[in-house]
């Protein structure tokens, strides 16, 4: 029996404020690419966000953010967003 990948671990800020910190399920975001999702298990990413939301799907309601630009770290289950510089 397989089991589930483990919550990722998350932490979206700007400069001076913490949007939210905590467990998520996922992180969906767009680069200049297009959009795209973070996911439990995702491969070590970098890059440059463009203005757009943020979702951030939780075991409750989803947590929307509205920036206008920043930057997204993952590594082992860990998405670090800095947002809004």
């Amino acid at each position: 029996m397989k089991q589930a990948a483990p919550d990722l671990k998350v932490i979206a800020r700007a400069p001076f404020e913490i949007f939210y910190e905590g467990n998520a399920r996922g992180v969906s975001a767009a680069n200049s690419v297009g959009e795209f999702d973070i996911l439990p298990g995702h491969a070590d990413f970098f890059s440059i966000l463009k203005a757009g939301e943020i979702m951030i799907t939780t075991d409750s309601e989803p947590i929307m953010i509205k920036i206008t630009n920043g930057i997204v770290a993952v590594r082992d289950n860990e998405v670090t967003l800095f947002l809004n510089m």
